[in-house]
């Protein structure tokens, strides 16, 4: 069961992700901002 639930939420999580940019360019930011708030959380 919580298998499913996690591939569920990736999946969920993914498909959020490449429907919100819609180009590769928009896609950089979006990795880039994810590993500055990955960054700020660490310090």
């Amino acid at each position: 069961m919580m298998r499913w639930m996690a591939a569920a939420v990736t999946a969920w999580v993914l498909g959020f992700l490449l429907a919100g940019c819609n180009t590769v360019q928009g896609m950089g930011k979006d990795i880039e901002k994810g590993g500055e708030a990955i960054q700020k959380s660490v310090k």
